[in-house]
């Protein structure tokens, strides 16, 4: 895996690659904010460690200008602004993780090795399917522009399908990302949930996008047709 540690203070900017590099991990470097972005524009990077206080152009500009380019890209953000206002913003832009300094350098090689075993595409604040859309950042769902009005529990459960919707994803899944610790799995809590949620997508869409795979679980479709639900 390929790496670009953007780093100000030369010293922490080699010993994070050193470290890197020792363990396996093919590293560039670089020191301001300009050249990290036409590094990232250019190259094929698989994770970028971002340093906000950069010379030339802010670590925070650098990802919103990239992340419009590279959606798939994972960026890090490795930076002393440890206050929540700074970390919210970041992640809000589009960071995948924040790690504030000063740091262990056990945990950020366990972030590093978190993100590059995920498969995603990171889409902004936004996720959809079809006409369905979230806002992750608002907080809001939508379909067709329309705002739809779903309890705390159902805009969870459909911000899971949208996450995982090239899936079938289980019921005992949903209890363990979508429930806390108290509830009963043996509950009817998911299939009603799931009833009301379906309900309000299908009186929009007019057609149920929340179909189930008998024995294995729920998936999400784009659109009406014969899916063997």
């Amino acid at each position: 895996m390929r790496i670009l540690v953007v780093e100000d203070e030369v010293d922490l900017q080699e010993a994070i690659a050193e470290g890197l590099r020792l363990d396996g991990y093919a590293v560039d470097t670089c020191d301001n904010g300009e050249n990290a972005y036409e590094l990232l524009y250019v190259e094929n990077y698989d994770l970028v460690i971002l340093d906000l206080n950069l010379p030339q152009m802010d670590g925070l500009e650098v990802l919103e200008k990239i992340r419009d380019e590279k959606p798939e890209l994972k960026i890090l953000i490795l930076s002393a602004r440890g206050c929540v206002a700074d970390k919210v913003k970041g992640l809000d832009i589009g960071a995948n993780d924040y790690l504030v300094k000063p740091f262990d350098f056990a945990e950020l090689e366990a972030r590093i090795r978190n993100l590059l075993r995920r498969k995603f595409v990171q889409a902004g604040n936004m996720l959809s399917c079809g006409e369905i859309k979230v806002n992750l950042a608002k907080r809001v769902a939508f379909i067709c522009e329309d705002d739809l009005t779903l309890t705390k529990k159902e805009f969870a459960l459909l911000e899971y399908f949208l996450l995982n919707q090239d899936r079938v994803v289980s019921g005992e899944e949903l209890v363990e990302h979508v429930w806390d610790k108290n509830v009963d799995s043996f509950s009817s809590a998911i299939r009603v949930h799931i009833a009301t949620l379906r309900k309000k997508l299908k009186t929009v869409l007019n057609y149920d996008p929340i179909r189930t795979k008998i024995g294995e679980g729920y998936f999400l479709v784009e659109q009406n047709g014969d899916d063997n639900a």
